[in-house]
């Protein structure tokens, strides 16, 4: 029998009451006291989707089984007010972390950052980005060009399909909570985070930290 993840979250947030709902709740990563709502449609501010997408069926088989290092995901956490935002980056399977100082959350920029931050990488461990349908993405095309990396997006509303990403985010989010101005965060306070996270050992890695993972595949 397997139970959806999205029954868990209804289990625990309808049918709990008093301090049993607190109790499991601080179970929770993000600790949310009330279950957010699940929006459909468009994404705000847009119509239809990005140009010449490509599929994240077509990633090859590499990708989904962690076989071969090289291969990212990607997301953008907003911060105050929706108007500054952090990039974020995952290697699958070493689970190394970049985070991406943004100046605004425009295809742009984000594009541009995204590109200075992977040309400092070893070229093998640069292969693909899969990432969600955030119009931010838009010019994946030029990203591809300027990096040499295939970018894969997934489909609408599955952030189960960047699941490193989403579950660092996670983790992201306890340096820099919600309501965070980035555009007040200084430099070295990103790269401390981004340090600290990589030097984290972790259970998935045999308790290897992503950089003792990183130099493992180098060796």
């Amino acid at each position: 029998m397997h139970v959806s993840h999205e029954t868990i979250y209804q289990y625990l947030y309808v049918l709990p009451r008093g301090e049993l709902k607190r109790e499991l709740i601080a179970y929770l990563r993000q600790h949310h006291s009330y279950r957010h709502k699940q929006v459909q449609g468009k994404p705000r501010g847009h119509q239809g989707r990005i140009p010449d997408m490509v599929s994240i069926e077509e990633r090859p088989l590499e990708v989904a089984d962690r076989s071969v290092p090289g291969h990212w995901e990607g997301d953008i956490i907003l911060g105050k007010g929706r108007s500054s935002a952090l990039g974020t980056l995952v290697e699958r399977t070493t689970r190394t972390v970049l985070l991406v100082r943004l100046k605004n959350k425009k295809a742009p920029s984000v594009r541009k950052a995204f590109a200075r931050a992977i040309r400092t990488l070893p070229t093998h461990m640069k292969k693909s980005l899969t990432y969600d349908r955030g119009w931010e993405m838009a010019e994946h095309k030029q990203f591809t060009f300027d990096t040499d990396m295939q970018v894969y997006f997934a489909h609408p509303k599955s952030p189960w399909e960047r699941g490193t990403n989403e579950n660092t985010n996670g983790l992201i989010r306890q340096f820099f909570p919600k309501g965070t101005d980035f555009t007040k965060v200084p430099y070295h306070r990103i790269k401390r985070a981004e340090f600290l996270l990589n030097t984290r050992p972790r259970k998935v890695l045999d308790w290897k930290t992503p950089y003792e993972a990183v130099q493992s595949l180098l060796r």
